[in-house]
């Protein structure tokens, strides 16, 4: 066994990166958790080792960029679905964007060797884990963010099962990624003063934790039906398939019984017409209705009955003069209300838009260079104002998420206008493997934090009814167009969480700064 820890210090750099590997099959789809907090707390223990901070700062980085490279390699399977670029960019694309993104983990690593060198394993690991709390926050705004893949995702249970991430409603997700890596290091620590009750008794914890059942499904009042109609993404752009697309979504659609109300949900890019009136003629050619937005909202309002609101993910355009033209200058990828008389309400706008995938950053300097969007079109997307609610009447209070948008915690819901749901509609169709079941995850964690029901609707799956406690009650598997006929499960009381945002996350990262200090104080004495 002292072989082992012999070669990880005379090997640091390549020992890095395979922990880094080894810690991201600890995420969806594998959720091979037990082996993803077993190499970070191999990795807690190789930084700690090193002799220089400039050795601990690389350490972290090369940790992180495999992590993130393997983490996110469904990123890749994006660049198949256009053509302006060649497709084998998207395998260059990934671990570029992991060499930034293991920045935040290197400068975690750096800090928590500079507060803790030499003083002992246990303050570094409490260090470490307070940085990495403030790291994970960092990243999710800086340049405008990349939250994807907290570490904390890890913790949630089988969907069943809501896991270690029962607590999120007290910490938050990046908090709760830092109590992970400093439990990680704790029980390095254990191991290494040969401990092995304590150890012994961390696991039994940890495992006796993820496996306990969740609490008994709760019904709630407002009949649902959730649509999954399977477009997929090869299919979306073309016009000729556009009138096909309708009728397989309305198919899913029409009511199996009679009811006073209902909500119908639509993923995102469920609607291929432009329903608002006011745009040039050009731009209703290709509808499905005949031209005519008036009849597009007519058909779809036929289509839910009465008593029905549909919520669809749909495209809305910004008309501008130009040269003296009416011409689109700009778009809002949208959820736009619609009730069974066709009549539409106000529309939410996306704020957290995708980089290169609904907009260019730097287009006057990328563009004249051949990078274009991921996604069909020449103009960008107009991000919206942040999380709304709308208050749809006896069709209850809907907080409004699209896609992506669900990741960044603390940024879903309105504060001071909590809503009973959250409506998350995606097209997850262009995300590959991996990137489904990563993004029900995180769409999990958004539940359980926020102590609300999310509904997610997608084009290709997983589409999933998720009630406050994080437990996935009804889905959709991939590839498959199906509907969910249930009720709205019922909001849990306001949480911690909701209630103090990322000050509560300073608050942990302050504590396990302070528990650092308190460690380094006792060891001296």
């Amino acid at each position: 066994m002292e072989r082992i820890p012999a070669f990880a210090l005379r090997h640091p750099r390549w020992c890095a990166l395979l922990l880094g590997l080894l810690s991201a099959t600890g995420f969806q789809p594998l959720h091979i958790w037990l082996l993803g907090l077993a190499a970070m707390a191999a990795f807690v223990w190789l930084t700690y080792r090193q002799e220089s901070g400039k050795s601990a700062f690389l350490t972290g980085w090369l940790f992180g960029v495999a992590h993130f490279t393997l983490t996110n390699n469904w990123i890749a399977t994006a660049f198949t679905y256009q053509a302006e670029m060649p497709a084998i960019l998207g395998w260059a694309a990934v671990p570029l964007l992991s060499l930034y993104l293991a920045v935040w983990p290197a400068l975690a690593s750096l800090g928590a060797w500079l507060v803790a060198r030499g003083r002992g394993l246990l303050p570094f690991a409490l260090a470490l884990g307070g940085l990495w709390i403030g790291a994970e926050w960092f990243r999710s705004w800086v340049f405008t963010g990349y939250a994807w893949g907290p570490f904390s995702m890890m913790l949630l249970g089988s969907w069943d099962r809501p896991g270690l991430a029962v607590v999120l409603p007290w910490i938050g997700s990046y908090a709760l990624s830092g109590l992970t890596v400093a439990l990680c290091g704790i029980f390095a620590w254990t191991i290494a003063a040969r401990r092995w009750i304590v150890a012994g008794g961390l696991v039994i914890a940890v495992v006796a934790a993820m496996v306990l059942p969740g609490p008994p499904p709760t019904q709630g009042t407002l009949p649902l039906t959730l649509v999954q109609p399977n477009l997929q993404q090869e299919e979306l752009d073309d016009p000729s398939k556009y009138a096909e697309q309708f009728l397989r979504i309305a198919s899913l659609s029409v009511p199996q019984r009679a009811v006073s109300r209902r909500l119908v949900l639509w993923p995102e890019s469920g609607v291929p017409d432009y329903l608002r009136p006011g745009y040039p003629q050009r731009y209703y050619n290709q509808m499905t209705a005949g031209g005519d937005p008036a009849f597009a909202r007519y058909q779809i309002g036929q289509t839910l009955g009465e008593g029905a609101l549909l919520l669809t993910g749909a495209v809305d355009l910004r008309i501008e003069d130009v040269d003296g033209r009416a011409r689109a200058t700009g778009a809002y990828n949208a959820i736009t209300p619609i009730d069974a008389e066709g009549n539409l309400g106000q529309r939410y706008a996306k704020a957290h838009l995708v980089p290169y995938g609904e907009y260019l950053p730097m287009r006057a300097l990328l563009e004249p260079l051949g990078m274009r969007r991921l996604v069909a079109g020449s103009i960008d997307f107009i991000p919206g104002p942040g999380p709304q609610t709308f208050d749809f009447g006896p069709h209850g209070k809907a907080g409004m998420q699209i896609c992506y948008e669900i990741v960044f915690s603390g940024e879903v819901v309105e504060r001071g206008n909590r809503p009973d749901y959250i409506f998350n509609p995606s097209n997850d169709g262009w995300f590959g493997d991996w990137g489904p079941p990563q993004h029900l995850a995180q769409a999990r964690m958004r539940a359980i934090e926020e102590g609300l029901p999310v509904l997610r609707s997608t084009t290709t799956g997983i589409s999933a009814v998720i009630d406050a406690s994080g437990i996935v009650r009804h889905h959709i598997g991939r590839n498959v167009a199906d509907r969910i006929d249930t009720f709205v499960p019922p909001a849990d009381e306001p949480t911690l969480f909701y209630g103090m945002d990322h000050w509560l996350t300073l608050i942990w990262s302050v504590l396990l700064l302070i528990g650092s200090l308190v460690a380094v104080r006792r060891i001296r004495r």
